[in-house]
């Protein structure tokens, strides 16, 4: 492929020796990879019976290379959740965090969400997850893949980092910040990075990574854990980025990252101040390992922060409503559903535990959205759906992966059961996929218009 020259030439200066074995990875073929997800299934045991060839990413338990040749994007599993189709490299910032169930987390550039989804799992649905992402079309993908992979504890905004920082000083125990760059570790995915890319973009990018930071470290509890990751070589979005940080906020302590797999230390010669500590932050270079190259440092804050003081959020959802759907949950569901209820309009969404007031941010889903409220009836929402096991409803249809009827319900047609049992979860080999509402025979299909097989 055509790599711009200026970049050429930086990388062969940065690289020397190593410059021709890099470079040699521009005629080979990208490298591909998913992440299962251990909320819907147990990461081992499926992949012995996955429909395609898998061999496992050494840096992340759930993460799996599949070949070329494999299409799993377009199988009925993606459509469950049952893994995200994410870069290799990409994996390892998630890893570094290390979120724990209870953990009250940020994700501050989080679309198109392999990360969040990632860091929702790790989290086993508990504590509160906060993915935000600045730009309006990019966050429509970040909340469908939070609602493909069943996340409940998850609240997804459209926010600038600074108006969350003014909002959120000292909330978080951990924040990742997934920056954007100058995406040259996209090149052979994406030819068209290359085509954005210059020096000038490079330094453009570091500008505006220092001041997502300058956020991220007014968000973060003493003792809490920032994890920076770009998707580029570059050292001054990388090392002199991290350089800076250290040096604005001398408070910050750069924590080592585990060095296994082929991935490599940050290179300390390539910050202004030949920083030595810059060996604990981690390279993932597409020569030295199988993906596409990653940057990633760790980073803990020393210094007291005063306890948060803002509003927790309160149940405001109208009793008429809230009725509905428990009498929709007592028809169609084994189990209760536990939270605080917001409405949004007639739409209810049941919050994770010890959420914050969100009046006045721009909300694109929070928590699990449960459904509608229609006059006298109550009609689930597809999250719901995939926020079930299969045991959790009382009705349900199971479709096999290579049956004719899992394409038609895909697309969107009505099945013929000759049952009459309400609504029922729809699931594909026992994994659920969506619902129906079974009439005098038919199954009237709910799976939402705009996911829909064309």
């Amino acid at each position: 492929m055509r790599l711009p020259e200026a970049f050429v030439a930086k990388m062969k200066k940065l690289l020397d020796e190593e410059a021709d074995e890099f470079f040699a990875v521009y005629e080979n073929e990208k490298i591909n990879g998913l992440r299962v997800n251990p909320l819907k299934t147990d990461p081992g045991a499926w992949v012995k019976t996955a429909p395609f060839s898998l061999s496992p990413v050494p840096f992340c338990p759930t993460g799996f290379y599949y070949e070329p040749d494999e299409q799993p994007g377009k199988h009925p599993y993606h459509a469950a959740g049952l893994y995200y189709i994410q870069e290799p490299s990409a994996m390892a910032a998630a890893e570094a965090l290390q979120p724990e169930p209870g953990d009250t987390v940020l994700d501050l550039c989080a679309a198109p969400g392999g990360k969040t989804t990632q860091l929702g799992a790790m989290m086993k649905n508990r504590g509160l997850l906060v993915a935000n992402e600045i730009h309006p079309k990019r966050v429509k993908a970040l909340a469908e893949n939070v609602e493909r992979f069943g996340l409940t504890n998850t609240i997804v905004v459209n926010e600038a980092p600074e108006t969350l920082a003014e909002r959120f000083p000292g909330f978080f125990d951990k924040i990742l910040v997934d920056a954007p760059c100058s995406g040259e570790g996209m090149f052979r995915k994406e030819e068209e990075a290359a085509s954005f890319w210059s020096p000038a973009y490079v330094e453009e990018c570091a500008a505006r990574q220092r001041r997502i930071l300058e956020s991220a470290y007014a968000m973060l509890k003493e003792g809490g854990i920032l994890v920076y990751s770009t998707c580029t070589f570059s050292p001054e979005e990388n090392e002199q980025t991290i350089e800076w940080l250290l040096e604005t906020y001398d408070d910050l302590r750069l924590l080592p990252i585990a060095k296994i797999g082929g991935i490599e230390p940050g290179r300390p010669e390539w910050t202004k101040t030949n920083r030595s500590d810059l060996v604990h932050a981690a390279r993932l270079w597409p020569h030295r390992l199988k993906g596409e190259g990653h940057f990633v440092a760790k980073l803990q804050k020393q210094r007291p922060t005063p306890p948060w003081s803002g509003r927790w959020a309160k149940a405001n959802a109208p009793k008429a409503a809230v009725r509905l759907y428990r009498q929709f949950e007592q028809q169609s569901l084994q189990t209760v559903q536990h939270g605080t209820i917001l409405s949004f309009g007639s739409h209810l969404a049941m919050l994770p535990d010890r959420c914050p007031d969100l009046s006045g941010l721009k909300v694109v889903r929070a928590g699990l959205h449960l459904g509608e409220a229609k006059k006298e009836r109550f009609e689930p929402n597809h999250a719901l759906a995939l926020a079930l096991r299969t045991e959790e409803a009382k009705h349900v249809l199971d479709l096999s992966s290579a049956s004719r009827e899992i394409v038609q319900y895909w697309r969107g047609e009505t099945l013929s059961t000759g049952g009459d049992r309400g609504w029922l979860l729809v699931t594909v080999d026992g994994f659920p996929f969506g619902w129906g509402k079974e009439v005098k025979g038919t199954v009237k299909n709910f799976y939402p218009k705009g996911l829909r097989l064309i």
